[in-house]
């Protein structure tokens, strides 16, 4: 093993060490590991950014481009400055348009994603397999869920009509799979920091075994 690899390997030994000290009580060894976590993260995000989009789409082809790409791009770049604003409290309401682009575009990537990626190919896999079972439980729990965000809130001091006594019913059931729902979501988290959590063991393994034979 190389000093680069050793210097690696002390490193995220000590890190680790850091965050599983948590498990003693929020101390500052923890709040340094997190903080260091987020900074190095917040910092790759811009290097990516910075590199793979505003160079190479905005700033060079307004430097270098035509004189049509430089119209074209004369919009994002007034956004783009307009945005850098928000850093102070005195100009933050110039960014607000930005921002509110920002925003709006997120939704509609995040709306468009999940109808078209998630519910068309669901129904489209639901539909060529068609397999009656499967599909009814999709279709039920689908209906249950909904039924039990947009009517499972009771109204205090008011008697519940027949129908309301009906939406409640089947809201339980969209209880149940909102709760099965969670359980599997949570069981893939604990699975892939447990996985994470031997990937490191092992690595401390191997690098005492290098440098501590037994």
């Amino acid at each position: 093993m190389n000093l680069p690899d050793l210097i690696g390997t002390l490193l995220g030994f000590v890190l680790t060490i850091a965050i599983f000290s948590y498990l003693l009580g929020d101390n500052r060894l923890f709040r340094f590991a997190l903080h260091l976590f987020i900074g190095a993260a917040s910092g790759y995000v811009a290097a990516v950014l910075i590199y793979n989009v505003l160079f190479p789409r905005l700033f060079f082809p307004m430097l270098f481009g035509s004189w049509g790409e430089r119209l074209y791009l004369l919009l994002p770049l007034l956004l783009v400055i307009l945005l850098l604003f928000k850093l102070s409290p005195r100009t933050s309401w110039l960014g607000t348009a930005s921002m509110a682009i920002l925003a709006g575009v997120g939704a509609a990537v995040a709306v468009g994603g999940a109808v078209l990626g998630t519910l068309f190919s669901q129904i489209g896999a639901t539909v060529s397999g068609f397999n009656l079972g499967n599909g009814l439980i999709v279709l039920l729990g689908t209906m249950a869920t909904l039924i039990y965000f947009q009517f499972g809130v009771r109204q205090n001091g008011t008697e519940e009509s027949t129908l309301q006594q009906v939406l409640n019913g089947v809201g339980v059931v969209g209880q149940v799979f909102v709760a099965i729902a969670f359980g599997v979501l949570f069981a893939g988290i604990y699975i892939a920091a447990l996985t994470a959590f031997l990937e490191r063991f092992d690595s401390f393994w191997v690098f005492l075994n290098t440098f501590l034979p037994f």
